[in-house]
């Protein structure tokens, strides 16, 4: 097989490597990639944005392409599927009707009421005023979310009123973009989040490993919410019991729903909970797409071949696919960031080391980087994944700081506690 994956984060670098460990796996091509795709055996850069569907699609004709795999929410929401089926390709990634689980996030809640899915008590705004006098009488802590996508930003804990306030000057400001002047604001969950990747045909949702991000850019999670500084599987949070509740209580019903809607969901559907100290279990959010880095250790411990899963998604045969086979162990992944992200940033350092960290066993995953006269330069706000595997989440967790410690570049950032609430259970 000829493959081309969509995207160019640390998620399609995982992606691209993963389906390239497979004997049916030919040549893999990445549009546009990053600076570790570019390096990878077999797979191979090609120039082209993510919303450029035509020039992708001419592409995959040219070259003999069987399938597409989508990475990023972006192109999903633009209607990237829908494309692509149209011209009779393969593709992996929900049509754009289903993509509006996470482009619209009160479309998601209207889907979560209408499914009778457990989430938080919401209100959505159009107004900025009326969004504050709602916000002062309800108090603080209170969530205030943008409505579309935001590179995962867009999503701010309040612990005041004023700093609630704020976030919706935020919104109304246009600064999530102009077309998304819409605030979602959102009762304060207390709990433990979980991240739940699954594989849906449209009639069959398999769930893969549980997974914790960290999306706080600083230690013990203070600071602002990013893409996610770091992950690890499978999280013990989430019990056989719990998982088999997660899917009959939020998988099954969301899927259903779609169907009633009359909208065939292909893809992966990710979950983002709350888990209560009590074990209460609600909805934070939905996502069109693998998360971001929580593929990076969810990948690294699948033994089942990718792009067979992939493949029974796509013909809708999940339901006779045989049982996911796993690695046994932990999985955990750092991500190695630039100064100054979430916020302002610079690109173009070099970076030293991967081959180093990488000779420690572990596997450092690109996110914002390319490659440049064979030197590997920052290219984003969070730049590297370095993932590592051990028989146990505390060999896991050394693991992968010992090689990140390997790994120099001006301005390089990350937090000290990935995997700090697994450790402390």
């Amino acid at each position: 097989m000829k493959i081309l994956v969509v995207g160019n984060g640390g998620r399609e670098h995982t992606i691209a490597w993963k389906l390239l460990q497979s004997k049916q796996v030919e040549q893999v091509f990445c549009a546009p990639g990053n600076g570790g795709t570019a390096t990878l055996a077999n797979c191979q850069n090609i120039p082209f944005k993510v919303e450029d569907f035509e020039g992708m699609g001419n592409f995959v004709k040219e070259n003999n392409i069987s399938l597409v795999v989508v990475g990023p929410e972006v192109p999903l929401s633009l209607g990237i599927a829908d494309y692509f089926q149209k011209q009779n390709i393969m593709v992996f990634g929900p049509i754009q009707a289903g993509a509006q689980i996470e482009a619209s996030k009160s479309w998601a809640k209207d889907l979560m009421l209408e499914a009778g899915i457990a989430t938080a008590i919401s209100a959505v705004f159009t107004d900025a005023k009326e969004a504050k006098a709602y916000i002062t009488e309800k108090g603080a802590p209170i969530v205030v979310k943008a409505d579309g996508l935001a590179a995962g930003k867009g999503v701010i804990v309040a612990s005041t009123i004023e700093m609630a306030h704020q976030a919706i000057d935020t919104i109304f400001s246009g600064e999530f973009g102009k077309d998304n002047l819409i605030a979602i604001v959102e009762e304060f969950l207390m709990g433990e989040e979980a991240s739940i990747l699954a594989i849906t045909d449209g009639k069959t949702i398999i769930p893969l490993l549980p997974a914790q991000d960290h999306k706080a850019i600083g230690d013990r999670d203070r600071g602002p919410n990013t893409g996610g500084m770091g992950a690890y599987a499978p999280a013990p949070l989430v019990t056989p019991e719990l998982m088999a509740r997660i899917e009959t209580e939020v998988l099954q019903p969301v899927i259903a729903t779609l169907q009633k809607r009359g909208i065939d969901y292909r893809g992966v559907l990710y979950a983002g909970l709350m888990i209560s100290p009590t074990g209460e279990l609600k909805v934070l959010e939905f996502n069109c797409r693998f998360g971001d880095p929580e593929t990076q250790p969810v990948l690294s411990l699948l033994d089942t071949p990718l792009e067979e899963i992939i493949l029974a998604c796509c013909q809708q045969r999940l339901g006779v696919l045989p049982p996911l086979r796993w690695k046994p162990g932990a999985a955990v992944c750092v991500v190695l960031a630039s100064k100054g992200y979430p916020g302002a940033y610079e690109k173009g350092y070099a970076i030293v080391g991967i081959e180093n960290a990488e000779a420690s066993g572990a596997k450092v995953f690109h996110a914002g980087t390319q490659l440049k006269d064979q030197q590997v330069l920052t290219d984003g706000g969070r730049v590297l994944g370095v993932t590592a595997l051990g028989e146990t989440f505390e060999n896991a967790i050394n693991n992968a700081y010992t090689a990140l410690d390997r790994i120099h570049f001006e301005g390089m950032y990350y937090r000290r506690d990935i995997g700090y609430r697994v450790l402390n259970r």
